[in-house]
């Protein structure tokens, strides 16, 4: 074995190693981004995501030739802004929302085949009596009725729309949507990086 020859594989599965996580991560924070960006602007946030699937498939099974792991990570992508986005707005508005006192006027369903379908009007009952039109995104399922008084949480920005409060039936699914979040975070994130110290060629 030449001089130097002990020294030389080890950096390299460093740098292997390294360039993995690299990419791993960054897969994950573009996935991330979109999610968040799609509680705010919903098609920019869905080209955000969809522009980081399309990275890390070309990546993980076009350059790494990992073809089982490019198919994980493009589903485990898809899952994860699904499930990112409103997960991301509920932990903004917990962290910053302002409560503020408002009134349900009218609560309707549409029964749309794409999209939320129940809308929630609501009016504050403080300042300038804003009214709101607010969909299923905003928390609006059904759990308060017209006439009803609620604890809305309003964005401090201004940027997105008031949460509606949960009904005595959604900590469960708040939960399901954080541990789903979290889950597929760690899938996509491992397998990226599995994927990287397995590439073939």
């Amino acid at each position: 074995m030449p001089d130097g020859a002990e020294d030389v594989r080890p950096a390299g599965e460093r740098r292997k190693a390294g360039n993995s996580l690299l990419w791993a991560f960054g897969v994950t924070a573009g996935l991330l981004l979109g999610a968040a960006v799609a509680a705010w602007v919903t098609w920019l946030g869905v080209v955000v995501g969809l522009a980081a699937v399309a990275v890390a498939a070309w990546l993980v099974g076009g350059v790494w030739h990992r073809a089982g792991a490019a198919v994980t990570v493009s589903f485990g992508g898809f899952a994860l802004m699904m499930f990112a986005s409103p997960a991301v707005y509920e932990g903004y508005m917990g962290a910053v929302g302002e409560p503020v006192d408002a009134v349900v006027v009218q609560v309707v369903d549409e029964e749309r085949r794409r999209g939320p379908s129940m809308f929630c009007t609501l009016r504050e009952l403080d300042g300038e009596r804003r009214v709101h039109r607010v969909s299923q995104q905003e928390n609006c399922f059904g759990q308060a009725k017209a006439g009803d008084r609620v604890t809305i949480v309003k964005d401090p920005l201004d940027l997105l729309d008031p949460r509606m409060p949960d009904g005595p039936e959604q900590e469960d699914s708040r939960r399901i949507t954080l541990a789903a979040t979290v889950g597929l975070t760690a899938l996509v994130l491992g397998t990226t990086v599995y994927a990287g110290l397995r590439r073939r060629g």
